[in-house]
């Protein structure tokens, strides 16, 4: 390839001459155009803007109408992907108030619970598809009365409790019927996984009384069935060999991505949840103070040193991708638009250490509520007072004790 072609594509001006030839060859070319151009040429490399200004004057061209709402929907790709070219125009109108989002994510929602359902044995499944429209109608009517609707991680959850409960019933109980589950088949299920016991029961709970309502069972073999076990925290913890191994990872390894850097010293010093960290945004930082806005605690929450400059190598990172995307942690997938990176990808950024974000947290939320007031833990990290009690301990900490009995002697 002659050395003039390589310049030329990677030349920057090539995306703006391509929309020029494309809208000198429309009849009616749309305002937005021009704009969109420099919107992806700021956003993406040479090649790709110009491949999505091509794939969008097909577009432009089928003869259908060219409003940005009607461009938008006919860019999206059937599939589970809607297209980088139909996130980038999704970003730019409604950013500027030209149309309104796309039902992607309520698409990929509806698959999700397909699936699910479609696990589902045969004779079982039309009632499990029933629950599940069920629930979805529920929210609804929670979203008009203004109270907390099921969010679409609750209600696919809860179809894989009972999907799993129908394989084992057909697998293991020779059962085909809902009508024939008793409590001995629900304790045999839930024995099955003893720390998911709890949560369990709650869904199966529900669906046996739905079932019920609906005819599909007589008795409800789930109602005389209790959640045993303790009520305080019994989760895994990090050791403080292993919490000092983790610090020195993401203070002194230059070679650790930048997101893994933020979400580990956010969750080890400051009990930060993923949600709030992949919720934090540029303008939820206080340069001047060194503070950052986490989630719902009612006060700023001043970071040390070393988590500061886990917050500026993300935002260097953040930077290098030359995105309009107001969060901290973006991605390649959130860079050309404007929400947060995804559950999947927040919940895989700590792989790489061994421990997961969960842990990390429990082990920082289970010393202070033990050296502190779990009501003054509560407040700080704007939770329950009851969602701190269950991390009191019942035990002594016999380290402690002796450091203590030591400085009396």
């Amino acid at each position: 390839m002659p050395a003039e072609v390589r310049t030329w594509q990677r030349h920057p001006d090539r995306p703006f001459v391509r929309a020029e030839n494309l809208i000198a060859g429309l009849d009616n070319p749309p305002d937005w155009l021009q704009h969109f151009t420099t919107d992806l040429a700021a956003k993406y490399s040479v090649g790709r803007a110009c491949t999505m200004i091509t794939s969008l004057g097909r577009l432009l061209t089928d003869g259908q109408p060219n409003l940005p709402q009607s461009v938008l929907e006919r860019s999206r790709r059937p599939g589970r992907s809607m297209g980088s070219l139909a996130r980038a125009l999704e970003s730019f109108f409604t950013s500027r108030g030209l149309a309104m989002a796309t039902d992607q994510a309520e698409r990929l929602a509806a698959g999700r619970r397909q699936r699910r359902v479609l696990a589902v044995p045969g004779p079982l499944r039309p009632s499990v598809e029933a629950f599940s429209d069920f629930m979805i109608r529920s929210r609804e009517r929670s979203r008009r009365a203004g109270t907390l609707p099921r969010t679409d991680g609750t209600i696919e959850a809860a179809l894989a409790i009972v999907r799993d409960l129908a394989l084992f019933l057909t697998s293991e109980r020779g059962e085909e019927d809902w009508a024939l589950t008793d409590v001995h088949d629900l304790e045999a299920f839930l024995a099955g996984s003893p720390k998911a016991r709890k949560r369990r029961l709650v869904v199966l709970g529900q669906f046996f009384r739905f079932a019920r309502s609906r005819k599909i069972v007589l008795v409800d073999p789930a109602r005389g069935l209790t959640a045993r076990g303790p009520s305080g925290f019994t989760g895994t913890t990090l050791t403080l060999d292993q919490q000092r191994l983790l610090f020195r990872r993401w203070t002194t390894d230059p070679a650790v991505h930048p997101h893994e850097t933020l979400l580990g010293m956010l969750v080890l010093l400051h009990g930060a949840s993923s949600r709030e960290v992949k919720l934090l945004q540029a303008v939820d930082l206080d340069f001047r103070a060194r503070t950052a806005r986490l989630g719902d605690r009612p006060h700023p929450v001043p970071l040390d040193p070393p988590s500061w400059a886990a917050v500026e190598r993300s935002l260097a990172h953040r930077e290098d991708q030359k995105t309009d995307n107001p969060h901290v942690m973006v991605t390649r997938q959130t860079k050309s638009g404007r929400g947060p990176a995804s559950t999947a990808y927040v919940s895989h950024v700590l792989d790489a250490c061994g421990f997961p974000p969960r842990m990390i947290r429990c082990t920082r939320l289970l010393d202070l509520v033990n050296t502190m007031d779990p009501k003054l833990v509560a407040a700080a990290f704007g939770m329950d007072p009851e969602a701190t009690m269950i991390y009191l301990s019942d035990r002594i900490d016999e380290t402690r004790l002796a450091e203590w009995a030591a400085a009396n002697d």
